[in-house]
């Protein structure tokens, strides 16, 4: 018997058949539930019946990066360090994207594999993922759809992708970006046989359409041909996302929109506090950097209580949180988030100020995810799930530590 792996304080059973994770990013139980019973997902349906239909939560803040890398860490932020999209580098005074990979702190489950000798692919939406999550990897592939035109045998573990897929090169902005993930790693599984593998798809579809709708339920049906593919050539699937999504408008369709700079600018010396807005990366077509979810760094005298109690009585305002609090209670770095975390209700975003975000060119209400009614997503698994730990919260970075499980045959490792 091979001994199971330890990765990151977790133990992993080595697969006896291929572990698919996908990762519906947007997801939440809504938009299956409703395709089931439109009957758009008829695969999806008795696989729930004879496997998992279960529901976890998401780490906080409810953005891509950080529950991507937790998924593939199998840890909170805390221990790996992407906490948002974006975050604002105190040390060196200046606003980062955290897609570079100098900034992960923990290895990933896929480099831990990989170093032992199993074969691991991981198939990103979007380009801005890819180094994150191959980080460490080794003779695996690893590539984004946004860029399969330019995926290589040396760079990637994998070349000429659109033609093994039949399909062209996608938009960023579009449901087939998504799918391109999806026949990639169906086409992947069925000639290469890797033992881990990751698909990362984009919420294009979620931010626009609503649980129901017709383009959701023909993006869900789509993903139920995949699924079933996936199925029937052997492998345990775990399908789960990385956050949920929310309509942020009123019944008007107007964005409900607090600019935390504007507020924080009235009492304090204007520009001396600073807002970070974790869901702004590369992409903002589809959400304009609004979300449920911001830090903010005071200037040094600023008295943190006043200014708490000034955005908690915010209409829209659900949270409000000191550096201390929101690294204890969402298992953050505490050195890469603000003095304080602000959290809107359910149908409500933060911003900076107005003329920071246009969405004049929207023609759907606002969606966006971030904060913790976002927090609850899918957990579906094509097998029964042995029996969890008792008490255990389950959590969607958990997807590799069950479907490892499943697939070894053995019960879950604490």
């Amino acid at each position: 018997m091979t001994e199971p792996l330890t990765v990151n304080g977790r133990r992993y059973h080595r697969p006896r058949r291929p572990v698919v994770v996908v990762c519906i990013d947007g997801s939440e139980d809504a938009y299956h539930e409703r395709a089931i019973a439109d009957g758009r997902m008829p695969f999806l349906e008795r696989m729930l019946h004879a496997g998992s239909d279960l529901r976890a939560d998401c780490t906080m803040p409810s953005f891509t990066n950080p529950n991507n890398l937790s998924i593939a860490t199998g840890v909170p932020p805390s221990v790996h360090g992407i906490c948002g999209n974006y975050f604002y580098d105190t040390a060196a005074g200046t606003e980062v994207m955290m897609n570079d990979p100098e900034l992960l702190r923990a290895p990933t489950l896929f480099a831990a594999f990989s170093q032992q000798g199993s074969k691991v692919a991981v198939i990103t939406a979007k380009d801005k993922l890819r180094r994150l999550l191959g980080s460490g990897l080794v003779d695996g592939i690893c590539f984004s759809a946004e860029k399969a035109d330019q995926a290589t045998e040396e760079e990637n573990g994998i070349g000429k992708v659109l033609a093994r897929t039949g399909m062209e090169l996608p938009s960023v902005y579009s449901a087939e970006l998504s799918e391109l993930v999806m026949a990639a790693g169906a086409d992947i599984l069925d000639k290469d046989r890797p033992d881990l593998m990751y698909l990362s798809l984009t919420d294009y579809i979620q931010h626009k359409h609503a649980p129901g709708s017709p383009v959701a339920n023909d993006f869900y049906a789509m993903l139920d041909q995949y699924f079933e593919r996936i199925d029937a050539l052997g492998a345990v699937l775990v399908v789960t996302a990385d956050h949920g999504m929310n309509a942020k408008a009123d019944r008007d369709g107007n964005a409900r929109v607090i600019h935390l700079q504007d507020v924080l600018d009235a009492p304090l010396e204007p520009g001396s506090a600073r807002v970070v807005l974790p869901i702004t990366d590369p992409y903002t077509v589809h959400h304009g950097a609004l979300g449920s979810y911001a830090t903010v760094h005071l200037p040094e005298h600023a008295d943190a209580g006043a200014v708490i109690a000034r955005l908690q009585a915010l209409a829209g305002v659900d949270t409000v949180l000191t550096r201390d609090e929101a690294a204890a209670r969402f298992e953050l770095p505490g050195d890469r988030i603000g003095d304080l975390v602000v959290i809107a209700e359910r149908n409500t975003v933060l911003g900076t100020t107005p003329a920071r975000h246009d969405i004049s060119g929207f023609t759907e209400p606002l969606r966006s995810h971030g904060g913790l009614s976002e927090q609850k997503v899918p957990f579906l698994v094509n097998a029964p799930v042995p029996g969890l730990p008792d008490g255990h919260r389950l959590r969607n970075f958990d997807a590799f530590w069950v479907g490892t499980a499943i697939a070894a045959g053995e019960p879950l490792s604490v």
